[in-house]
C-alpha cells in the first residue's frame, strides 16, 4: 500500500496527530495476501494521458483468488495480467457506469478468456442507461451482438453456445435505496443510483468473506444515497477527480474532498482509499487530506496502481 497521506503544517497541532498516526500504516503491498480479503487497485487513473496510470479498475481478492471485479479501463487488462489473477477465477463484474475510462477494456477481457478455461456465466452487473450511455444489456449486447455488435466474432458468449455466457444484471440509476443485486456462494453486490451529473451511475458495495468494500464510481455527492449503502463498510474506495477549487461542469459530475470527508463521516467507515487520480488532483494529496480530514477522522490512504489493501 502506498500511503501519501501523510500531512503536517506548522500550524496545527492536530496534523502532528496526523502524521503520527500515518506513520504507523504498513508500507505499500504490490501483491495481495492469499487468506482473507483484499482489495487490488488495478487503475487509479482516470481518462487522460500523462498520468501514468490505467484507468478505473478494482479486484476483490479473497483467500488468494479474484473473485470481483469493479469497473475495467484502459490498460486495466496489462495490470489484471500483473496482479496474477485469473479469469476463471472471477465470480462477477460490476460497472459503475459506461464511460470508456471505466469500461474501455472489457472487450479485451472476453476475448482473452478464450485462452482460460473458464466454463461458468459471468455476471456483468451495471446501470440502467439513458440517451447518453447505454445501459448494462445495451453495453453488452452492442459490443458483441451476431447481426449488429462491434465484434460479432465474440456473439457465442451471448447466445450461449461459447465456452460461457455473459449474464447482465442491471439496477435502475435512479434508485434511491442500496438494492442486492447479485449473490454468490460466499459474496453479494448490491448498488444504489448516485448522481454523476445527466450520466447514468451505480455506487457498488461488495460483501465478501465477511468484509465490506464500497465503491463510489464517478459522482457529484448530491444524491445523498452513498452514504446509505456505505453505513459501517470496512473500505470505501472514493474518486478524486476534482480539487475542493473545482466549479461548473466538473462539479456537477464529482465531488471534492470536502464532501468525500463528509460522506465517509456519515456512513462511518472503517478506512478511506482516495482513486481515480487526475493530473488536476495528483498534486495537491496534502490539500485533499486537510479537507476530507475536516470532517473524517479515519485513516485515509493514497491509490497507485496495483496497490493491494488488506480489508481491516
Amino acid at each position: 500500500m502506498d500511503n501519501e497521506g501523510v500531512f503536517v503544517t506548522k500550524r496545527s497541532i492536530k496534523w502532528l496527530a496526523t502524521l503520527a498516526l500515518s506513520a504507523s500504516l504498513p508500507a505499500a503491498a504490490s501483491t495481495c495476501g492469499d487468506q482473507g480479503v483484499w482489495l487490488q487497485v488495478l487503475g487509479s487513473g482516470g481518462p487522460e494521458v500523462g498520468d501514468q496510470r490505467a484507468s478505473s479498475s478494482y479486484l476483490i481478492w479473497h483467500n488468494g483468488k479474484a473473485r470481483i471485479l469493479v469497473d475495467f479501463g484502459s490498460g486495466a487488462l496489462l495490470r489484471f495480467e500483473e496482479a496474477q489473477a485469473k479469469i476463471e477465477d472471477l465470480s462477477a463484474v460490476a460497472f459503475t457506469h459506461f464511460h470508456v475510462d471505466h469500461s474501455g477494456d472489457f472487450p479485451a477481457l472476453v476475448k482473452a478468456s478464450f485462452f482460460s478455461p473458464r466454463t461458468a456465466p459471468l455476471p456483468v452487473l451495471g446501470p440502467s442507461g439513458n440517451h447518453l450511455l447505454p445501459s448494462t444489456e445495451q453495453f453488452v449486447t452492442r459490443l458483441f451482438n451476431e447481426s449488429s455488435g462491434v465484434w460479432p466474432y465474440l456473439s457465442d458468449h451471448l447466445s450461449g453456445n461459447g465456452a460461457y455466457p455473459l449474464i447482465p444484471h442491471e439496477l435502475a440509476s435512479n434508485s434511491t435505496q442500496p438494492t442486492t443485486v447479485w449473490e454468490g456462494v460466499s459474496a453479494k453486490l448490491s448498488g444504489v443510483g448516485v448522481n454523476h451529473g445527466p450520466l447514468p451511475a451505480i455506487a457498488w458495495r461488495a460483501d465478501i468473506g465477511g468484509k465490506s468494500i464500497v465503491f463510489s464510481g464517478d459522482m457529484s455527492g448530491r444524491s445523498g444515497t452513498l452514504e446509505k449503502l456505505a453505513q459501517h463498510a470496512d473500505l470505501l474506495v472514493a474518486h478524486n477527480a476534482v480539487p475542493e477549487s473545482a466549479r461548473g461542469v466538473a462539479r456537477r459530475l464529482h465531488m471534492p474532498p470536502s464532501v468525500i470527508g463528509t460522506i465517509a463521516n456519515a456512513a462511518s467507515v472503517t478506512e478511506v482509499v482516495i482513486s481515480h487520480r487526475m493530473l488536476r488532483t495528483l498534486e495537491r494529496k496534502e490539500e485533499t487530506e486537510r479537507f476530507i480530514r475536516d470532517s473524517y477522522k479515519g485513516l485515509v490512504h493514497f491509490a497507485n496502481d496495483l496497490n493491494c489493501f488488506a480489508v481491516p
